[in-house]
């Protein structure tokens, strides 16, 4: 039994989808209606960048969705493999909207636009500079968890992803993060300031609720074909209602990936495909449990040796 998984922010690169691009005119055909769809050329910027400009919140997010989206169809229209065969499709953070849109709940274009919206609003919820995530290494949640409690009053941080045994990142503004490196320094826990520009998935992102909140209101959600895991529940969704709330609430809440990828194997699962760039997800199923099996899906030969 698989389940089908979809990379987040972090995973982009400049040309990515490049090879399946030149070879299949399904993805063409794709990433010209993503290029309408937006009014400008994201093809381009993905096949050849600057990267600053693909690393741009709103750029990214529509950008990887897209690429998971043309793999996905390429995998099932071309080389008839049927990928809706899956227990479950989930994804990480943006990978969520890239998993409810290849299941059929929203159109590849109101996909499109709805993380145009949302890269934009998450990027702007926070002005540059006043906030930013840490990677923390080794440590269990529960231990982070007790950490975070007991220092409430000398800094605000809140747990943004639980990512995978020993790999959980957390958000706050600068100041209060500072603080805790210097806590997590003295006390000998490894961790690594990550490149980004905001804190994602923590109350910092209020305005961005907000404006998602108005928009995936406008969304004509349908009854999608798979069955979807939830970021923030890490269990099952059970209707589109639902959804849209999950997805509002999952602006400022953790992304629970370690217990969603249990849970998944604990229900049957024993086969992960990550569908879109990169191969984060992979690791971080890896990390979780490594009796599994993986598949990471970015190129023709990775298709073809596709068995399911």
């Amino acid at each position: 039994m698989f389940s089908v998984i979809f990379p987040g922010q972090g995973s982009q690169m400049v040309g990515m989808g490049k090879e399946l691009y030149e070879k299949f005119d399904i993805v063409k055909s794709v990433f010209k209606e993503a290029d309408d769809t937006l009014n400008f050329s994201i093809s381009k910027l993905i096949l050849e960048g600057p990267k600053e400009e693909l690393d741009l919140t709103a750029n990214t997010q529509p950008a990887i969705f897209l690429i998971s989206y043309s793999i996905f169809n390429l995998v099932i229209k071309e080389f008839n493999i049927d990928l809706n065969k899956a227990k479950y499709f989930a994804g990480h953070s943006l990978g969520e909207y890239s998993a409810l849109s290849c299941a059929r709940y929203l159109d590849f274009s109101d996909t499109l636009k709805i993380l145009r919206v949302r890269g934009d609003a998450m990027q702007n919820a926070v002005p540059k500079g006043e906030g930013g995530m840490v990677a923390v290494l080794g440590a269990t949640v529960e231990v982070i968890e007790k950490i975070l409690k007991e220092n409430e009053e000398v800094f605000k941080v809140q747990i943004a992803n639980d990512n995978s045994e020993g790999q959980i990142v957390l958000s706050g503004n600068t100041e209060d993060l500072d603080k805790l490196i210097q806590y997590l320094k003295e006390n000998s826990i490894k961790n690594i300031k990550l490149p980004v520009s905001a804190p994602f998935h923590c109350d910092l992102m209020n305005n961005a609720t907000k404006i998602m909140r108005a928009e995936l209101n406008k969304m004509n959600f349908k009854n999608g074909q798979n069955k979807l895991i939830s970021n923030v529940t890490a269990n099952e969704i059970e209707n589109p209602e639902e959804l849209k709330n999950l997805l509002i609430k999952q602006i400022e809440n953790r992304v629970r990936w370690r217990e969603s990828v249990i849970n998944m194997i604990e229900n049957g699962v024993n086969h992960f495909i990550e569908i879109g760039p990169g191969k984060v997800l992979s690791g971080l199923v890896k990390r979780i449990n490594r009796d599994v099996k993986i598949d990471t899906i970015n190129s023709q030969s990775d298709i073809e040796s596709l068995n399911i």
